[in-house]
């Protein structure tokens, strides 16, 4: 369903093996939740910039162990994710259809139109 490749200008990207509809789970990924006591190690190894940010209070941190994990940023996702704190996992959906060979891409503001800054120079 997705594939590893190289993405222009990012380095790394995951890409539709074959055409994606709406609303279709492509990936559910495990998750290993690092307590907030823990992330400021995190950060200081490569691991910082792939984490998410996880818990109630938002205080933790979760390393995905899936292929999207790897999925770039958007400001015009074609993805969204969504945390499953009971089942420790995200889920990486389809938020429109994806066409074979495109590349799969999150807003990692959580929130698939927030236009805030991230923590590294966007291409958009």
């Amino acid at each position: 369903m997705i594939t590893l490749g190289a993405s222009a200008g990012k380095g790394r990207g995951i890409f539709a093996q074959r055409k994606l509809l709406k609303g279709e789970t492509i990936e559910e990924a495990p998750v290993v939740v690092i307590p907030h006591s823990q992330i400021e190690h995190l950060d200081r190894t490569v691991l910082g910039d792939y984490y998410f940010v996880w818990g109630d209070d938002e205080e933790q941190a979760a390393i995905a162990l899936g292929t999207c994990s790897l999925c770039n940023h958007s400001y015009r996702p074609n993805t969204v994710f969504r945390l499953n704190r009971d089942k420790l996992t995200i889920e990486f959906v389809a938020a429109r259809g994806i066409e074979a060979g495109e590349e799969i891409t999150i807003n990692y503001n959580g929130d698939p139109n927030s236009k805030k800054p991230i923590w590294f120079e966007s291409l958009e």
